[in-house]
């Protein structure tokens, strides 16, 4: 089972790398403002997680630079069980105003990321 889980890993990110879509061209200083935008932001993720995959494809359809952050790292995955309160990816963690929420569900972070930046 684990070399059938590692076969499919390395297909879903060889198609992901064949397929990627293009970031939308934008002025430099428009896309300076965006990254300032999305600076609070960390999508936890796993490489291989075909959920993820969706997510990160969306935010590069939308050409939003957000941080990756490995939740397979052992420091990664306890401050998402001890914050996010679970260990379940992808997870996006949004810092606004002094409150950190955590963001589940790859449809809801997909949601979110055109509602707010679209």
């Amino acid at each position: 089972m684990a070399i059938i889980r590692w076969l499919l890993g390395r297909l879903i990110l060889l198609f992901d790398a064949l397929f990627s879509p293009r970031a939308p061209k934008r002025a430099p200083e428009q896309q300076a403002q965006l990254d300032e935008q999305t600076k609070p932001l960390a999508l936890y993720q796993y490489a291989a997680c075909p959920f993820c995959v969706k997510v990160r494809r969306a935010m590069k359809r939308q050409g939003l630079n957000i941080a990756l952050v490995d939740a397979k790292q052992a420091e990664h995955k306890q401050l998402l069980q001890q914050q996010g309160g679970k260990v379940q990816v992808p997870c996006l963690r949004i810092e606004d105003a002094g409150e950190t929420r955590w963001l589940y569900e790859s449809g809801e972070i997909i949601q979110f990321l055109q509602q707010r930046y679209a």
